[in-house]
């Protein structure tokens, strides 16, 4: 097996400790069918406006979300929607599918 470089595995950490969280990972949920106003952010990730900025900052500066100011609100959407299908493979793990057949469809 050939050893990635260590800079590519340290971005690869990077993103995986940004998704370390649940209110993170509620976030990228919410963001799942598009953009969605920052405003409306907090109620999905269970948390107050100012904890939700801070996470959000985590996410972009990981470089898994974007943001564009659209007059005085701000809306963020998924650089890698594809963060979501991993997600969906530990849901169906956790609902009791066998490893081998969730990752089968993947190309694990």
């Amino acid at each position: 097996m050939k050893l990635k470089n260590k800079r590519l595995l340290g971005r690869q950490a990077e993103v995986f400790k940004a998704l370390g969280h649940p209110a993170r990972m509620a976030i990228v949920h919410a963001l799942a069918d598009g953009p969605v106003c920052a405003c409306k952010l907090a109620g999905a990730a269970g948390c107050a406006a100012s904890t939700v900025s801070r996470h959000l900052s985590v996410l972009r500066y990981a470089g898994l979300i974007a943001d564009e100011r659209r007059g005085q609100q701000v809306f963020y959407q998924l650089c890698f929607p594809c963060v979501l299908t991993f997600a969906a493979c530990i849901e169906r793990i956790e609902a009791g599918e066998r490893p081998e057949e969730v990752c089968a469809g993947c190309g694990g």
